[in-house]
């Protein structure tokens, strides 16, 4: 299932609770999927962040990624 596949499902899902409750193999669907979903626009984020150089006055190049990249993030 790619990513507008889940959030489609998340969205019939969530309309489906608000018109008429979810079953419970429903909710736990829907909570799975909501957690698959965060946790790919954290990837996504720190892959973005991972990536950013900046360039400092003297000319010189600081990659941030390597900098902190490699700390551990709560998730």
């Amino acid at each position: 299932m790619n990513m507008d596949e889940r959030i489609a499902r998340i969205n019939a899902l969530y309309h489906k609770s608000r018109n008429e409750g979810l079953t419970e193999e429903e909710k736990e669907e829907q909570a799975r999927l909501r957690k698959e979903y965060v946790a790919s626009v954290r990837a996504n984020l720190r892959g973005q962040l991972n990536n950013i150089t900046i360039e400092r006055p003297d000319g010189s190049k600081e990659n941030l990624g390597e900098k902190f990249g490699n700390k551990k993030h709560h998730t």
